[in-house]
């Protein structure tokens, strides 16, 4: 019995990552087939972007400023004090400004895509427009994907900013360290690899959360319920992969740069 119950799930496993491995490349492929829907991408960047733009700011803010008050505390014990800036920028820019930037967008937008796709299934809305003859894919879920990794992109440098802005003021204002010196310290160290790594990141995660948001919402089986348990998976697994994919990218980029 266990073993048939292991059976039965290591085949269902397997059929969703052919499902979802099929979704994700119709809806890329979709991008090279005309007419491209502009007007469907720029509703979903609004929508996707801009509306994150609040959480992401105070998020990065008060990120930057807890990393300031950190390793100032613990650089103090060594004289060191001065490179917190430094210290600042790095985790920033090349950790935690795009994966706390992709978590947030997950859990704002990988819930959203989830229940409105899901909802859609329902309702038959996307059966009535395979009927009329339009591709939902193209519609629906290429749209979300290509609005997702274009403003990750942009939101995770606007995470970094912040962040470092937010550590600048906790170490000017309450740690009384001096302006300049945090800034110059801050830019000065980044190297080219640094750069290239924390803005890599944010694309592969803005695919994750999009195609998995999308994929849950168009596997949705089981009326309002099914709905609900779509919006939590979508949730939790675009999140789980956000962090499994950073720690892979980390480690490659490390391999090619050596830092």
């Amino acid at each position: 019995m266990a073993e048939n119950t292991l059976d039965r799930a290591a085949k269902n496993i397997i059929l969703s990552l052919q499902d979802y491995a099929l979704l994700s490349g119709r809806a890329l492929s979709n991008l090279f087939r005309r007419p491209l829907t502009l007007a469907d991408i720029f509703t979903q960047a609004d929508s996707i972007g801009v509306g994150s733009i609040p959480i992401v700011l105070l998020t990065g803010f008060f990120t930057g400023g807890v990393l300031a008050l950190q390793t100032s505390a613990s650089l103090s014990q060594f004289g060191a004090g001065a490179i917190t800036g430094q210290l600042v920028s790095f985790s920033m820019i090349k950790e935690l400004g795009p994966v706390l930037t992709g978590l947030m967008v997950s859990g704002r937008n990988a819930s959203g895509m989830a229940s409105e796709l899901g909802s859609m299934i329902v309702t038959e809305q996307v059966d009535a427009m395979r009927a009329l003859g339009s591709d939902p894919l193209k519609k629906l879920v290429m749209p979300r994907l290509v609005a997702t990794v274009v403003m990750l992109f942009f939101l995770a440098i606007l995470s970094d900013m912040v962040g470092i802005m937010g550590g600048g003021a906790i170490a000017v204002f309450m740690l009384g360290q001096d302006g300049s010196q945090y800034f110059h310290s801050s830019y000065q160290s980044l190297v080219f690899g640094d750069i290239f790594q924390g803005l890599v990141k944010p694309v592969f995660f803005g695919f994750i959360i999009a195609s998995i948001g999308c994929f849950y919402g168009m596997s949705t089986k089981g009326g309002t319920q099914g709905v609900g348990r779509a919006t939590t998976q979508a949730v939790v697994v675009s999140s789980v992969l956000i962090i499994a994919s950073d720690f892979v990218i980390s480690r490659l980029m490390i391999g090619i740069f050596g830092r």
